[in-house]
Order: structure tokens, then C-alpha cells, then sequence
């Protein structure tokens, strides 16, 4: 299906996801996932799940498997314990990329429960807050994997910082790799009085309101859960309400492009 050449913004109120909701967890889904399933609604370009998830201590995800996916997960508050089958053992926090590669088949659990990691921790009474997204490969089978990289300190100047990517062009200044060659997560922690940010060029984006309020040029103003899905479109400035933090996919294909790897 080829992309569309008229350039599309298209505003999803946060209020307006799909949503699970159980004793420990808080879950709203920008595109169908699970149970809930709109078929006018399964993607945008490459990005399949973007879920926002709460999850109260002591409680969380027991083992799964995945297969054929880049999950990449960032945790806006509280803390999440990752343990996988290749014997990946660590705890995610705010300012920390990490992204796990299911290709052939991967099992993992993500608990907010630190300190049975650590015995010298304190249990905790603060829910882990988190957005995680999956995208998919260029190709299916590879070998799984895991990275993870501490990326506070670029993320304290307040630029769009490239979190996550398989695009060439970023080769040199992403924190973490993953197999999409078409696709790439940024994130921006925007103080209040900023100048902004601009927007990359795509044909797919998608703009996720993680934290606070800002304005989007062409699009207004978007609160907290708030998204853009824009097509073929591009160069827009992104100034923040207050403190504000944002999440950006650039992506240059779409699900079932004959032209994406």
C-alpha cells in the first residue's frame, strides 16, 4: 500500500484510548492490543503498541514470551525489574534506554518489585509508571538481544535526543541499536520557558505526550496521553507548557511496505 503524498496530522486524545484496568494495573493503548482490537486501528507506520502502563509495587508482568518484535520501554517514574531467558537481569528507571529484541523468541517478566533484586533495598510503595512500544523488524528470526544505556545527562539539555534507532543517518548518535532500519525513537524532557524543539522530516511520525502540556504547531495544544500520528509531514516546533516530556517515532515506512527491508 503506498504512503499517502497529502500530508496528515491526525490528534488521539489521551482520553479516548483503549484501556485495561485491573487490581495492580492502569493500562491505555494508543492502538488496538490484547483483547481490544479496532481494525481501523492497529499501527501507524512501523509503531504497533504504544502503552502507557501503571503498575502498583510488588505487582507486575509474570513470564511471556515474544517473538519477531523491538520492544522498547521508558519509565517515567517509580522503577522496573526486566528478567529474561538470555539471563538478563536489571532494573529500569527514568533516563535509562533500554530496548529487548524478541526475533527468534525471547520469555520476560517486568515487576516493580527493585528490591527482591537487592536485599539491602527497602520495599517500596511507588508505582512504576511507564511507556512501552513495540515496532517491527526488517526481518523476522534474527537472534534476540538486549541493550541498555544511561542517558540522563543528554536528556537535561532539553534537545530531541535519539533514544532508540535503526536508521543510518543516526548510526553515530543513537544510545541504543535496533533492527528496523527504517525507524528511529527520540525523546525531549523540555523545561518550562524553552525555545522547543523541531520535528524531524518523515513520512510516518508519531508525537506521544509522556508528561505535561505543549504546543504543536499545526495540531495546538496536546496535555498528557495525548498523540499525533502525522504523515508525510515534518518540521513543525514543539514548545512545552511548563515542564513537558515528549516521545517521537520517525519512521520511513509502513507495515507492509514491499519497500521496508
Amino acid at each position: 500500500m503506498p504512503t499517502p503524498t497529502t500530508p496528515r496530522i491526525e490528534l488521539h486524545r489521551g482520553g479516548d484510548r483503549l484501556k485495561t484496568r485491573i487490581s495492580w494495573l492502569d493500562s491505555k493503548h494508543s492502538f488496538s492490543f490484547g483483547e481490544h482490537y479496532d481494525p481501523d486501528n492497529t499501527h501507524h507506520g512501523l509503531l504497533l503498541v504504544n502503552n502507557e502502563d501503571v503498575v502498583l509495587p510488588g505487582e507486575g508482568f509474570d513470564t511471556h514470551p515474544h517473538r519477531d518484535m523491538e520492544i522498547v520501554t521508558w519509565v517515567l517514574g517509580g522503577s522496573l525489574v526486566h528478567q529474561d531467558s538470555l539471563g538478563h537481569n536489571g532494573v529500569i528507571y527514568p533516563g535509562l534506554a533500554q530496548r529487548m529484541s524478541a526475533g527468534t523468541g525471547i520469555l520476560h517478566s517486568e515487576k516493580n518489585d527493585s528490591w527482591r533484586l537487592d536485599a539491602a533495598q527497602p520495599e517500596h510503595d511507588e508505582p512504576v509508571h511507564f511507556v512501552q512500544m513495540w515496532v517491527v523488524p526488517d526481518e523476522p528470526g534474527v537472534d534476540p538481544g538486549y541493550q541498555q544505556l544511561e542517558i540522563d545527562a543528554e536528556l537535561a539539555r532539553g534537545e530531541l535526543i535519539t533514544v532508540a534507532s535503526g536508521l543510518p543517518r543516526y548510526r553515530d548518535r543513537t544510545a541504543i541499536a535496533i533492527n528496523s532500519s527504517h525507524a528511529a525513537m527520540h525523546a525531549a524532557r523540555m523545561p518550562a520557558g524553552s525555545a522547543g524543539i523541531t520535528l524531524p522530516d518523515a513520512p510516518y511520525l508519531h508525537v506521544f505526550v509522556a508528561r505535561g502540556e505543549v504546543e504543536l504547531e499545526g495540531a495546538g495544544t496536546l496535555a498528557q496521553g495525548d498523540a499525533v500520528r502525522m504523515t508525510r509531514t515534518g518540521g513543525q516546533r514543539v514548545r512545552p507548557r511548563g515542564d513537558a516530556e515528549i516521545l517521537v517515532w520517525e519512521m520511513h515506512a509502513r507495515l507492509g511496505d514491499s519497500s521496508r527491508g
